[in-house]
């Protein structure tokens, strides 16, 4: 029984310690390695006091290391709190403080950075992985204090329902949650994913997304959770220095966001990529535009493509099977396997067929809450179908089609409503991906004292392309209401992003608004 999350480590170093865990450039890891760095770890957490329920902060890249940390916590019976290694300071240190951290893990090169967080936080000791450099003043050296730790896995008090990990949501200091999930909700979703993916002990998987980010966590936990081997990069600025990596590496399936298929897609344009070995290729944390599909095709000649959707909250929602892609490229699918998904109206009725329901998400992937946040718990996760039962409101907008297929619309802070009428930024979005010129676009309401919200459209072009605001608003123009169409179209030379790497309309707004303000005119 797969209880608690590294018990199928123990048994993959058990049968094959020499399979790959993990490959990070020219280094292979092994299950056994792996193992037993895990239980040095945890036995030296354990041996300086740390234990059952303490919160151990891992501020990394994607590393070794950081996969070390993660399982290592988890054995010493501790809850990992996984921060993106684009965090800045004020941030790390509201982090540290909100969830009580009292050990950080972290990287020789962001000593920078934790150095002033840790400031009046509850941290009490530091391991820093140096690669073989010296610890910054006031840490200790992780590797040599893990080789050094005798190989003793410590007694494990914890079970399944309780708490193995706290993921904080994007936000500035203060407005995050700290989403909590226990090793049941983690394990349930690890093992639906593997089931509907088809994930095989010889699949190679690629992760370039941030193990701090739901999305790259599983691609590490279905991977270990069938003895798989995971590809890590620390992220996708390179593309080119990674192309070669995943032939090298054989690897079998991608994830990915659109950002990162834009940029495959650019590259492909001038230098032709094929990548024969991959079998599955994924999309979530943001629509992928239906215009990709066939350059990914095209570029992955082998694999399924699988589009998801989810939310930190439950990890996994609902996912479209491979051979459903082609022929309703605007759905996400279906519930995962072992859940339920309403779509609900505002008085908590079942919106009918074809109507935008919010969608309300039943099953064993749900958080427990948010740390240190009932009010904001209470309002996320409401009474359920039966008595005493608690489901997720996840407050973004779907419809069902005949099909049973759900269609993501909006998240519900991102509708715009103008001239009295509501509209989606993701249907603005993909008419404007229809134009080839455009490699991304991000769409959102200004306030506009006539219409209420005039909607906008930052652009970004593939290299050597032209294109003038009017042929935009004219593509638009072709296939949505008038009221849908932007007003404004600002072409910019980047679009804000998240540390995970996501479009951020909140960033958009904060840095283009002004902008788009002094150069906009309403229709009168």
């Amino acid at each position: 029984m797969r209880a608690l999350l590294p018990d199928v480590l123990r048994r993959h170093a058990a049968e094959r310690p020499e399979h790959p865990a993990l490959i990070a450039g020219a280094r292979h890891v092994g299950y056994g390695e792996l193992w037993s760095m895990a239980g040095r770890l945890a036995r030296a957490l354990r041996d300086r006091g740390v234990g059952r329920g303490d919160r151990v902060a891992i501020f990394m890249d994607n590393v070794p290391a950081a996969v070390v940390a993660l399982f290592g916590t988890w054995l010493d019976d501790a809850v990992a709190v996984m921060i993106n290694a684009q965090t800045k300071a004020d941030k790390l240190g509201w982090i540290l403080r909100d969830c009580g951290a009292v050990l950080l893990l972290s990287e020789h090169h962001l000593a920078h950075t934790y150095r002033t967080a840790v400031v009046g936080s509850s941290v009490r000791a530091i391991l820093t992985s140096t690669e073989g450099g010296v610890a910054p003043f006031g840490s200790e050296d992780l590797e040599s204090v893990v080789s050094a730790t005798p190989e003793s896995v410590p007694t494990q008090r914890n079970i399944s329902i309780d708490l193995a990990l706290i993921l904080y949501t994007s936000g500035t200091t203060g407005e995050s949650k700290g989403v909590m999930h226990t090793h049941a909700s983690l394990g349930f979703t690890r093992d639906s994913v593997v089931e509907y993916l088809e994930l095989r002990a010889d699949d190679r998987l690629l992760c370039a997304l941030p193990l701090s980010f739901g999305y790259g966590l599983f691609q590490l936990l279905p991977a270990t959770a069938v003895g798989a081997t995971l590809v890590l990069e620390r992220n996708f600025t390179y593309p080119a220095q990674i192309f070669p990596r995943m032939l090298d590496a054989g690897v079998t399936c991608v994830a990915g966001v659109p950002t990162i298929f834009s940029m495959m897609l650019s590259h492909d344009a001038k230098h032709p990529l094929c990548f024969p070995s991959v079998r599955v290729v994924t999309n979530a944390a943001a629509a992928l535009p239906e215009e990709f599909i066939p350059g990914l095709q095209r570029i992955f000649p082998s694999a399924s493509l699988v589009k998801m959707y989810g939310q930190t909250e439950c990890i996994r929602a609902c996912y479209l099977p491979g051979n459903l892609a082609a022929r309703h490229p605007g759905s996400v699918g279906i519930a995962i396997p072992g859940t339920e998904l309403l779509l609900l109206d505002e008085d908590g009725r079942e919106v009918a067929i074809g109507e935008t329901g919010t969608l309300h998400v039943r099953g064993p992937n749900v958080m427990i809450g948010y740390w240190n946040d009932p009010e904001r718990t209470r309002e996320a996760l409401v009474p359920g179908l039966l008595p005493g039962e608690r489901m997720l409101r996840t407050g973004d907008q779907f419809r069902r089609d005949a099909s049973g297929l759900l269609h993501f619309v909006a998240r519900q802070d991102d509708i715009i409503k103008s001239r009295g009428e509501k509209v989606s930024p993701t249907e603005v979005e993909n008419a404007i991906y229809r134009l080839s010129e455009v490699a991304e676009a991000m769409v959102f309401g200004v306030p506009d004292p006539m219409l209420g919200q005039a909607v906008c459209a930052l652009v970004t072009l593939r290299e050597g392309a032209s294109l003038h605001e009017n042929q935009v608003k004219r593509a638009c123009s072709e296939r949505l209401e008038g009221y849908m169409v932007p007003k404004r179209v600002l072409f910019v030379d980047a679009i804000p992003r998240t540390p995970n790497g996501k479009l951020s309309r909140t960033l958009a707004v904060e840095r283009f608004s002004r902008d788009l303000l002094g150069t906009h005119k309403s229709d009168s």
